[in-house]
């Protein structure tokens, strides 16, 4: 891998991370379209890394907020008293469908992500849910009306987001709207939701290279890919949250029907 190769595919993984486009997908469809090999494993594990620090950034105040709220009501003996400590264990419980999903289905979809057509064909798939979302939802709610179903069903979207081309923010924006969320609050309810998941990806894949070998070598690539991931990570959720307070998710529709169908066509 050289430098030009990393400083692009850290900028697909920050942007598509968190913008409902799928980052599993672009990273399937753009090394076949140029030709490329699959990227190694520690510089997997590292953009992943980046765009944790990317999404922490952003949040950190939401985080702390939540974790206080959460210790506290376990302290005091009342989980549910606050908001926040109610966001906190929705969090928590939304977390588990994607944990379940990654133990249980990881090598049933492992095929999928050497195959650049099942990639485009969960794009379309992807485009159709923000469309239905966009047409159907009432987004009327706020993150303060949350409960224990909204969660569930968003954390479910986020294990079915395991397969390439099937965004994950995109899959749990929709579920938020269907349930009446607001543009926004779905799309910070992703966000944070997605923390717990980034986290336990990174973790995972820096166990499977312990012990793999050196990997000094390879310094240069990792460094430019974590920070473009990074820094285009932090840029994409920004700008993401400003343009949803006004702004319906079509276009982002149309961008994985194009790409869904160019990868089907001529991959």
């Amino acid at each position: 891998m050289g430098l030009l190769q990393a400083l692009i595919l850290g900028i697909v993984q920050g942007a598509t991370e968190f913008l409902p486009i799928s980052s599993s997908g672009h990273l399937v469809l753009l090394p076949a379209a140029l030709g490329w090999d699959a990227s190694p494993l520690v510089f997997d594990t590292t953009v992943h890394l980046a765009t944790l620090l990317a999404v922490v950034a952003v949040f950190w105040r939401d985080l702390c907020s939540l974790v206080v709220a959460w210790w506290q009501g376990l302290r005091h003996g009342q989980p549910f008293q606050t908001i926040e400590s109610r966001l906190a264990w929705f969090v928590i419980l939304g977390t588990v469908p994607g944990v379940l999903a990654g133990l249980l289905l990881e090598e049933t979809f492992e095929s999928l992500f050497a195959s650049p057509r099942a990639a485009g064909s969960f794009l379309l798939v992807t485009a159709v849910l923000l469309v239905l979302a966009e047409f159907s939802g009432k987004r009327r709610r706020e993150l303060t009306t949350m409960n224990w179903l909204d969660s569930l069903l968003i954390g479910i979207g986020q294990a079915a987001a395991i397969a390439p081309g099937l965004s994950r923010s995109g899959t749990t924006m929709s579920v938020g709207m269907f349930r009446g969320l607001t543009r926004e609050a779905a799309a910070r309810f992703s966000f944070i939701l997605s923390i717990p998941i980034i986290a336990g990806a990174g973790l995972g894949q820096l166990i499977t290279l312990v012990g793999s070998g050196d990997v000094s070598a390879q310094a240069p690539e990792l460094a430019v890919g974590f920070l473009s991931a990074a820094v285009c990570g932090y840029a994409a959720i920004r700008l993401f949250l400003a343009y949803l307070r006004k702004r319906p998710l079509y276009p982002f529709a149309v961008y994985c029907i194009v790409v869904g169908t160019l990868a089907l066509v001529l991959l």
